[in-house]
């Protein structure tokens, strides 16, 4: 596993940590590559029951890394030459078969969020199966502010966590919530104080693993059927809508002025 995700498995939890703490945990080719296949990895190994994904301190993930970031023809994600066989073959927009940034797995994924979590930052927090904040977790959807568009299920995901009205307000203003905040309107399971996440998270973690797993999993997948059931065709229109907005080329420069407007208004939001 390259640097930028580091794997740590014990009592049967694998906690999964982004490593790029310089760039505030920013998603760059190698960590997005990483980060499926850290889940896929661990979904694979029989001694494992449950995943932690966190990040490097000080932020959770930042994003994209606005750095790497280059027209539609120029992704960030591309492979020159890839592998048609390869399960996390990505096509030109970044994008991964699966939906997501994380492979189909059936272990439960706990997000244990240490700082800000913003835009696809904020997806991966999306796409774990339940969050636990420290007291210093900021969340922002900023892709409107950068001129981008969701493609890993933001707008489907921040609808059934904290409902459409509050989701198209965090959408649209590209506001931060603080942790308490995220707290009331449902987004996280809990807040605690930051030296003390990893190790709350790890209690909840032990506790799935002290369960009976086939049926752990079992009610893990009849979860997600459910959920599938109702919001399928909206994964399906959030792809459309993401490919077609990339298709139209991205001002790398425009974006990056954008970001660093962003950071500071989040520095006086919070």
């Amino acid at each position: 596993m390259a640097d930028e995700v580091l794997i740590d498995i014990s009592d049967r939890v694998a906690t999964i940590t982004m490593n790029r703490p310089d760039r505030r945990n920013a998603i760059n080719g190698a960590m997005g590559l990483g980060l499926a296949r850290a889940v896929g990895d661990v979904e694979a190994n029989d001694d494992v029951d449950v995943m932690i994904l966190t990040g490097a301190d000080p932020a959770f993930c930042a994003g994209a890394d606005l750095k790497e970031i280059g027209s539609a023809s120029e992704s960030m994600f591309s492979e020159t030459k890839p592998d048609p066989n390869d399960p996390y073959r990505r096509d030109e927009f970044g994008m991964y078969r699966f939906r997501g940034p994380f492979p189909p797995h059936t272990k439960l994924l706990i997000g244990a969020v240490n700082g800000p979590a913003i835009t696809g930052g904020f997806e991966l927090a999306l796409n774990c199966d339940l969050l636990i904040a420290s007291d210093r977790a900021r969340f922002a959807d900023t892709h409107a502010r950068v001129g981008i568009m969701p493609g890993w299920g933001l707008t489907v995901m921040l609808v059934e966590a904290i409902g459409v009205r509050r989701a198209r307000e965090l959408s649209t203003t590209g506001n931060f919530l603080d942790a308490d905040t995220a707290f009331a309107w449902g987004l996280v399971n809990h807040v605690v104080p930051h030296e003390q996440l990893l190790e709350f998270a790890r209690e909840l973690a032990l506790a799935v693993v002290g369960n009976d797993q086939t049926g752990i999993r079992q009610m893990l997948a009849t979860y997600a059927d459910i959920v599938e059931s109702v919001y399928e065709q909206a994964w399906a229109i959030e792809a459309r809508v993401n490919r077609v907005w990339l298709a139209g080329g991205i001002d790398a420069a425009e974006v990056a002025r954008r970001r660093d407007a962003i950071v500071e208004r989040g520095r006086t939001q919070l």
